[in-house]
């Protein structure tokens, strides 16, 4: 059988737009799909399009409920202290300006929105094929295949879900295709029932999940990108013995190559770069692409990096970059945390020092700070041929990568008493290829490896937050402890269900 590749909302098929709807509520995804459940999913080719309709969710930027920009890292990192919220006003882009001032987030205001409907689509989108490919033959579909598919749906069920819940921790469990007389009743779970449950969808994709995938299926999920997400589950869980355990399953030995064919890049730099996609040190990968020549008329499909777009400079005039809108400046905090280390480079844009030595301008954007986000950052030499520039980058997300199971299995060990010797392994393979000095293996030391290592790549809020240091380290975010450690339910999701706002909101 040819191989068969994730390109998310690249395939085209009646019901699939039905499929990925995402209007008022996530009660109302199922009506207009519902045709489908009848005699669709009976060949091969429309069980894979019902799978890629799983992924898609997972690429979502534009468009959605609020009908605006939508990626999650611009308010993850806006909640965080790697970055302020910027642009071109206090108003501009309001669900990321309440991330960086919490006073804003109300049950109208914010992210959550667009957290809460893109992740429920994806659980909506799970439910279904997996209600078409459990229990069931699909003429023409090996078992083997057949089984891969519910593999990768429990994965993405399991993905979805996690971040659910450790942004609202209190949503509705829902396991199978709502009927129309469900769908207003359901009703919010103990978080611990979330958890559980992902743990079984993730323990149970494992085994059948490839150990590695053939170029021409990147972006598809492996047992080592299961595995690590499942250690990160178990991490949140605070059962380090549990979580450590899957990690060394992904990472092997410390700085070498593992069962799976991970390793650390050589290069820090060459991790992020469009030229490198699907490196070695990639784990679980969400492909971007430059050369579907998008433009505005394709607000709500675009599966190209809307953040790169977002984060350059506004008005930069001047060689290397394009010019950007502005947003998610880097913070004095971590420029400064990150002097002197050889990340910084590849990590923070200095565009006043840029700006000085090649006599080229910018106009500072709300909240400047002059510095920004080279990571993503909008390279000329990546420059569309062809559609609007702003909508056409390739920066791929790298969600999960190597150097970041590496410290959480450094921080499983350390937390649950475990090996100190192979935390600090860990921990110094991770220092050492770029050149730095090996350190003790103490949580502290794990933590600030963690901000330098993983800076802007849209971690460090929940890391602040599961830690219990949010509080402290966002005080000027105004994050009040016992409320904003969870977002609050959308407020028209409140509207004719039995949902239950979260404490505070």
């Amino acid at each position: 059988m040819k191989k068969r590749y994730i390109k998310y909302g690249a395939v085209v098929l009646i019901g699939i737009g039905a499929l990925a709807s995402c209007k008022k509520s996530f009660l109302e995804l199922d009506p207009k799909g519902q045709f489908l459940e009848g005699t669709y999913y009976s060949t091969p080719d429309q069980a894979f399009a019902g799978l890629v309709a799983a992924y898609d969710p997972l690429n979502t930027q534009t468009g959605g409920s609020d009908n605006t920009y939508s990626d999650p890292l611009g308010p993850l990192n806006s909640g965080s202290d790697d970055c302020v919220a910027g642009g071109g006003s206090s108003t501009d882009q309001n669900t990321w300006q309440a991330m960086n001032d919490m006073t804003m987030l109300t049950p109208a205001v914010g992210p959550q929105g667009e957290f809460w409907n893109i992740n429920f689509t994806g659980v909506n989108h799970a439910n279904l094929i997996l209600s078409k490919l459990e229990g069931a033959a699909i003429p023409g579909l090996s078992t083997s295949l057949q089984a891969r598919y519910i593999a990768e749906a429990k994965f993405l069920r399991g993905h979805y879900y996690f971040d659910l819940v450790r942004i609202f921790g209190n949503v509705p469990l829902i396991l199978k295709v709502l009927t129309s007389a469900d769908l207003y009743n359901q009703k919010q779970v103990a978080p611990e029932a979330v958890y559980a449950q992902v743990e079984a969808d993730l323990t149970a994709a494992i085994p059948n999940l490839p150990a590695t995938v053939a170029a021409s299926e990147n972006g598809r999920v492996t047992q080592g990108a299961a595995k690590a997400l499942l250690g990160k589950v178990l991490l949140y869980e605070k059962k380090y013995a549990q979580a450590a355990a899957q990690f060394a399953d992904v990472n092997g030995t410390p700085g070498g190559t593992s069962t799976y064919g991970y390793h650390l890049l050589s290069n820090f730099g060459d991790i992020f770069s469009p030229d490198h996609k699907f490196s070695t040190e990639s784990i679980f990968e969400i492909a971007r692409t430059g050369s579907q020549s998008y433009s505005w008329n394709n607000w709500n499909q675009f599966k190209s990096s809307v953040y790169t777009q977002m984060i350059g400079a506004r008005s930069f005039n001047g060689p290397i970059y394009w010019a950007g809108w502005g947003f998610n400046p880097v913070t004095t905090s971590l420029a400064t945390a990150l002097k002197g280390d050889p990340r910084y480079g590849y990590t923070v844009l200095n565009m006043d020092s840029l700006s000085k030595a090649t006599n080229s301008t910018y106009q500072p954007s709300y909240q400047n700070t002059g510095y920004f986000i080279q990571k993503y950052a909008p390279l000329l030499k990546y420059k569309a041929a062809t559609g609007t520039t702003e909508l056409n980058f390739p920066n791929d997300y790298i969600e999960i990568r190597l150097a970041d199971t590496y410290l959480m299995e450094a921080e499983a060990l350390v937390q649950g008493n475990g090996d100190v010797a192979r935390a600090a392994a860990l921990l110094n393979a991770v220092r050492a290829r770029v050149g730095l000095a090996p350190t003790t293996a103490t949580l502290a030391n794990i933590q600030n490896e963690r901000r330098l290592e993983l800076a802007t790549e849209g971690h460090r809020y929940f890391d602040l937050v599961r830690w219990g240091l949010a509080p402290t380290v966002l005080a000027s975010k105004h994050f009040t402890a016992g409320k904003n450690e969870i977002l609050p339910i959308p407020l028209n999701e409140l509207n004719n269900t039995v949902l239950v706002q979260n404490k505070g909101y």
